[in-house]
């Protein structure tokens, strides 16, 4: 198995980078929601932020619902134009922390270890 150094993770999937011959390859992010992985570059993770943006806007209708959630599948645009994925609401939630966190720490690090180092 090949070596990962990971970005960040919630209870809906994980983010890393691969790792080949002890140097961490930071072009493309792996990204795993549920049981679907994305090879992403760092703009295509930023085009699916904003499609889970916009989804959000357009289909939150889950607020007065008893269901609260949970129930009501729809697709989910992704950057890749074949593939969309069907979601709840909670869903939805979860894969956004998981994009939006994994963005955070990637502008985190090369803050860090970039332009904020002295």
């Amino acid at each position: 198995m090949k070596e990962i150094k990971q970005i960040y993770y919630n209870d809906s999937g994980t983010s890393f980078y691969w790792k080949k011959e002890d140097e961490v390859i930071t072009d493309k992010i792996q990204l795993i929601f549920r049981e679907t992985g994305f090879y992403f570059t760092k703009h295509e993770l930023q085009v699916f932020k904003y499609c889970i943006e916009e989804s959000s806007i357009l289909n939150k209708c889950c607020d007065d619902c008893e269901l609260k959630n949970k129930c009501h599948k729809f697709l989910l645009k992704t950057p890749c134009s074949q593939i969309d994925l069907s979601v709840s609401m909670e869903e939805l939630n979860a894969v956004k922390d998981l994009v939006e966190g994994t963005l955070f720490k990637m502008n985190l690090d090369d803050y860090l270890y970039g332009v904020g180092m002295n």
